[in-house]
């Protein structure tokens, strides 16, 4: 079952663990996922392509609401969490509560850490854990046109 996928903080460090000594590159990303779109489609498999499993760190409700306001998030998070635990190129997702995914990904040290040419790596959150254990921090062009802000605009404005 997909739902397998969605792990908890404490079930991911023995996967992780079990990957890592199968000489597995361990990949780390994360984000709202809202409302799942090409964009985020094309993001996760690039994501994915850089190294042999991906984990996807997944804003709680509770997260999403403090970030993106009180219509935030469209969809409950375990929807949200079982949508990207269906696509074949995600491994694992766990849910975070926190602002950021720093502590996450101090608890899971991914070797490498993933985020979109929107950030400079400079200012990715987690950058310097990930760097400090020898792994790797990238960028991943985004597809122009797709975000899920945007979509629930189009939505607002076709039904006025």
């Amino acid at each position: 079952m997909t739902s397998d996928k969605i792990q908890t903080w404490d079930t991911i460090i023995p996967e992780v663990k079990s990957w890592k000594e199968r000489g597995e590159k361990v990949v780390f990303t994360n984000g709202c996922f809202d409302i799942l779109h090409l964009g985020h489609a094309d993001y996760l498999e690039k994501s994915r392509s850089l190294g042999d499993r991906l984990i996807v760190g997944l804003n709680t409700d509770a997260s999403v609401r403090k970030l993106k306001g009180p219509e935030r998030p469209v969809n409950p998070e375990y929807a949200r969490a079982r949508i990207l635990a269906a696509l074949e190129f995600v491994d694992a997702v766990i849910l975070f509560d926190e602002d950021t995914p720093f502590e996450l990904i101090s608890h899971v040290i991914p070797d490498i850490l993933v985020k979109g040419d929107d950030y400079k790596i400079e200012n990715i959150v987690g950058a310097d854990i990930v760097m400090k254990h020898g792994g790797e921090v990238k960028t991943i062009s985004l597809v122009d046109g797709f975000s899920t802000t945007g979509i629930i605009g189009k939505i607002k404005t076709h039904n006025k």
